[in-house]
């Protein structure tokens, strides 16, 4: 997934499916943490304390990102929902999909195939045709959301799963990874509106 004539073809999968008829759905990460936070309390399930500190942070992004256009997004952009048949790279397993801001799908993507800066700007030239400052700036901010959703998607499998699974030690991966991703410059440089 790092080469960059793969990273091509995953934007041009990707902006197929955002091209795409509306969903029957909405999928908003800032509303989903939430509602699984409220899952996991009333399963009698603690949330973790690095939570608070990152449903501040979702909080900046929210209001950093504003109202978007809300386009049908995948939400799930694990390596096993791809298939690559030779010709096309198809997207399988639509649990998660729902209307809402690609730049979350696109974020989704680069946090689960660990992009790095460069990697990352050739995914928003292949999807955009060109690197815009206000495009580098949602990718930094999404990522951080789509490791939160994930660690908060962990807390509630730990109420709910009965696979034999250590799903708070996922919850806490992808609550450090999200401090990770907070301590980089590029997304504090985002944050605060550079």
């Amino acid at each position: 997934m790092h080469e960059p004539a793969t990273i091509r073809r995953v934007a041009t999968s990707l902006r197929a499916v955002h091209q795409g008829p509306q969903l029957a759905r909405r999928f908003d990460p800032f509303q989903i943490v939430e509602e699984y936070r409220t899952t996991a309390f009333s399963k009698g399930v603690a949330v973790p304390e690095a939570y608070v500190r990152a449903r501040q942070v979702a909080r900046r992004i929210a209001a950093a990102r504003g109202p978007v256009p809300e386009r049908p997004c995948h939400n799930d952009l694990l390596n096993a929902n791809f298939i690559d048949d030779g010709a096309l790279i198809r997207i399988v397993d639509w649990e998660y999909a729902g209307n809402g801001d690609i730049f979350f799908d696109l974020a989704n993507f680069s946090v689960n195939n660990q992009l790095d800066v460069t990697a990352r700007r050739l995914l928003l030239e292949a999807y955009f045709g060109s690197v815009r400052p206000a495009d580098v700036r949602a990718l930094e901010l999404m990522r951080f959301m789509s490791d939160f959703r994930e660690a908060m998607w962990g807390v509630v499998q730990a109420a709910i799963s009965a696979l034999d699974f250590d799903f708070p030690h996922y919850a806490d991966e992808h609550f450090a990874r999200l401090d990770r991703t907070a301590a980089d410059p590029a997304f504090q440089l985002a944050l605060d509106g550079g």
